[in-house]
């Protein structure tokens, strides 16, 4: 029962979207609604008013609102930019620079790049959506399909970066040392990489109707710049879309004609545009404290670790484990720290290395939330672009090649067995 919420929230945003033949025209947040409705309503032997409270804490969560003011500036940055013909200088440069059948590698290879210099791929999400946006309308592809490049490579520097959370809590939890996660991670996450590199390579081969701006003042593209350029080199996301916001303004100021009063406004209406993506994110994370309240994750965790048998067996309980309890928080970090130490006793028994299981957790952990429509990640791309959460899944082929290492590894058994200190 403490699991229901969930199906409700599937059922309904499924069913709906089947009947009106359309999975972009159904509203998440009303899912969201009717899913927190039955979960308040299904939590046993507690008051009204508590029930409400644990929603609200759910909701309320630091990591949460931490997100929310990262929605907030990245709504005002991406139309402020916008408005001043930043992102339009961008893409007509990369058109005039890159041939056609490369800047879809290239887009990927960018958010590989930055993701594994910031640790985060929200940070990276946030750098190349509007990017990505404009290139999509001028080489003729889906903005869906490109938007989905930028989150496949965000993963990628998110699952190996050293400073990226997940791979922390992955080794601290495993107590390995991190460079020898970020070994053992590479047999997994580079391949997977390559064969998504050349597939968009493939892709970028084929005939598109390039069209390719004229007249650009390159110089608006300052405040882009200095996004990409302080996000690569660790500074905190926030303080990376202040800077960006106040490049825009100066920019804008010394070369354009943009008035004080019209780019305010374009601020306002990019944080009112991302009015829907904060009620969603509210939404799912108050869920989520009811269903942990209930003792839904406890029962995941129970349920899944009560057959194990054998190493193999032991290394796809862990992957499922924390992709299953990643579906239910929506957190890769927090469902790593959740099995973190189920993980390292189910590996202890079977003998697991250590630097296998945390390269498991990250690795499953990204990819679930890599197409969870819910996900933070996923929202912000949808708020930036104007999409459907749910249109990007499609699409998302490098967490599909990570499936496929990760099932490899495990069945063959890589990397092989070293002796490894301690962290």
């Amino acid at each position: 029962m403490a699991l229901s919420p969930i199906v409700v929230f599937l059922l309904f945003y499924l069913g709906a979207s089947v009947a009106v033949g359309d999975f972009y025209k159904v509203p998440v947040s009303v899912a969201f609604i009717l899913a927190v409705t039955w979960a308040v309503l299904t939590t046993r032997r507690t008051k009204l008013s508590r029930r409400i409270e644990i929603f609200s804490q759910g909701a309320a969560n630091p990591n949460v609102l931490y997100m929310i003011w990262i929605f907030i500036l990245a709504g005002a940055f991406a139309s402020l930019a916008k408005s001043i013909g930043a992102i339009d200088a961008t893409v007509a440069l990369a058109l005039n620079t890159l041939p056609t059948q490369l800047i879809i590698p290239g887009i990927f290879i960018s958010a590989c790049f930055i993701s594994l210099s910031i640790g985060t791929s929200v940070g990276t999400v946030v750098a190349l959506t509007p990017f990505a946006i404009d290139i999509a309308g001028n080489i003729g592809v889906e903005d869906a399909f490109l938007v989905a490049v930028v989150i496949g490579g965000a993963f990628f520097g998110d699952n190996l970066s050293f400073i990226s959370d997940t791979t922390i809590a992955a080794t601290r939890s495993q107590e390995c040392r991190m460079s020898d996660k970020f070994r053992a991670n590479c047999y997994i996450a580079i391949p997977a990489a390559l064969l998504t590199l050349v597939l968009y390579i493939v892709i970028g081969n084929m005939p598109t109707s390039v069209s390719i701006p004229e007249g650009q003042n390159y110089v608006l593209i300052i405040p882009y710049l200095v996004v990409i350029v302080t996000a690569a080199i660790g500074i905190n996301v926030l303080i990376v879309l202040l800077l960006g916001i106040i490049g825009s303004i100066v920019i804008a100021l010394c070369c354009t004609s943009i008035s004080i009063v019209d780019m305010t406004t374009a601020m306002g209406d990019g944080i009112t545009g991302m009015g829907d993506l904060i009620v969603v994110t509210l939404l799912a994370s108050g869920l989520l404290g009811l269903i942990k309240h209930n003792g839904g994750i406890h029962f995941v965790i129970n349920w899944l670790t009560r057959h194990i048998s054998g190493a193999r067996g032991a290394q796809a309980c862990i992957a499922l484990l924390v992709s299953v309890v990643n579906v239910c928080t929506a957190n890769n970090t927090i469902a790593i720290i959740t099995v973190g130490e189920l993980s390292k006793r189910i590996a202890d028994k079977f003998h697991l290395q250590p630097r296998k299981v945390a390269s498991i957790l990250d690795t499953c952990s990204c990819i679930v939330q890599s197409i969870l429509p819910y996900g933070a990640q996923a929202l912000l791309a949808a708020g930036l672009s104007g999409l459907s959460p749910v249109s990007f899944v499609e699409y998302m082929y490098y967490p599909a090649f990570l499936v496929l290492m990760v099932a490899l590894s495990i069945i063959f058994r890589f990397p092989k067995p070293v002796k490894q200190a301690a962290k």
